[in-house]
């Protein structure tokens, strides 16, 4: 198994998405047909099925809805992270993404409906979306 830190494949459909990182915004796909908001990027509106859609900011605020704290690393590149959490933020806007919970945080801490907020940080070259708690 490789020590390679996994990197995200950009393309075309999600480019927008990790250009406005670099740029310090969050953006995420709003359908103009039902009104459906979501994350990850991808081509039609999971809700409607449509393909009718724009991309909107977010304010960087949401809630922590769920998480986990590994104590194995199953990928080999995270082992010096160990223990590390992964953690599903529900936007203020409705969008969920599987995040990270950074900065001083004592994980046996963690509450559901916890509120969170927006910080960008770089990983191996990549602006990634991570959250402190608020």
């Amino acid at each position: 198994m490789s020590d390679l830190f996994p990197l995200p494949e950009i393309d075309e459909i999600n480019a927008p998405f990790w250009d406005g990182l670099k740029d310090g915004k969050l953006l995420f796909q709003k359908c103009n047909s039902c009104g459906h908001h979501w994350l990850p990027a991808r081509q039609e509106c999971p809700s409607c099925l449509e393909s009718d859609y724009e991309w909107k900011f977010a304010s960087g605020k949401g809630i922590m809805t769920s998480w986990v704290v590994y104590h194995t690393a199953f990928i080999p590149a995270f082992k010096d992270r160990l223990p590390y959490n992964v953690a599903i933020i529900k936007l203020d806007e409705g969008p969920q993404l599987a995040s990270n919970i950074v900065g001083e945080v004592d994980q046996s801490n963690f509450k559901i409906d916890h509120p969170v907020e927006l910080t960008i940080e770089d990983e191996h070259g990549v602006k990634v979306p991570r959250f402190k708690l608020v």
